[in-house]
């Protein structure tokens, strides 16, 4: 992780075009390519970013991410304040709840209940960002990385994303797709993921539960 606080201005061009007059901000550059330039205020959100996989090219006075895409952020540096770098090793990701855990292990059991002939390759399949929790196979072949979810939000598109865009880069995966699955999603997770070609699917726990036993009980 490099985080740099600098006076510097800010331009993006792409789908919409904005700009960022000279301030004192702070830049994030992740491991996995991701640029990111917060304010000291605004909760978590950064005010302009730029997702993985990027190019980013810093020459004196300006910094150019640019994407597959053709979108450039353009980052005019005035003055650097601080410019630090630090080895963070490989996350293990966030822990997921009971009911996560359990979801995850009962869409392994059948990932049909996802999709049509899905079939389970591997769970917490390792990428170098954290484990994905299901990679599966579709009836054409094609690899599917699933994202688990008990509640569908904006984080877990994200998270998807950055899985998808580390694992894109393994030939042995290509190509592959991206299905997002939880109790409930929100609209706005999945007006996200339709943007990103992620799939959506919301799963009912209690339904899935019923396939741990073939019994059921009688009144």
């Amino acid at each position: 992780m490099r985080v740099v606080i600098a006076r510097c201005s800010v331009d993006y061009e792409g789908r919409l075009s904005a700009h960022l007059p000279s301030a004192v901000r702070l830049i994030m550059v992740k491991a996995d390519g991701c640029v990111a330039i917060h304010a000291d205020g605004g909760a978590y959100k950064p005010l302009n970013w730029m997702n993985a996989p990027n190019r980013l090219i810093e020459e004196p006075g300006e910094w150019r991410v640019t994407n597959p895409k053709g979108d450039t952020l353009r980052i005019t540096v005035d003055e650097v304040i601080d410019d630090s770098s630090w080895e963070f090793g490989v996350d293990p990701g966030l822990q997921k709840d009971g009911v996560e855990a359990h979801l995850q292990e009962l869409l392994a059991a059948d990932p049909t209940r996802i999709e049509d002939g899905l079939t389970l390759v591997r769970r917490e399949h390792s990428t170098d960002i954290g484990p994905v929790d299901l990679l599966c196979r579709d009836l054409e072949g094609v690899a599917v990385v699933i994202e688990v979810k008990r509640r569908g939000e904006i984080d877990g598109v994200e998270q998807l994303t950055r899985y998808l865009s580390r694992m894109e880069r393994d030939p042995t995966l290509r190509p592959l797709r991206g299905i997002f699955v939880a109790q409930s999603i929100k609209p706005q997770a999945k007006v996200l993921a339709a943007s990103r070609d992620i799939g959506c699917v919301e799963v009912d726990y209690d339904a899935l539960r019923g396939i741990e036993s073939p019994q059921q009980a009688l009144f």
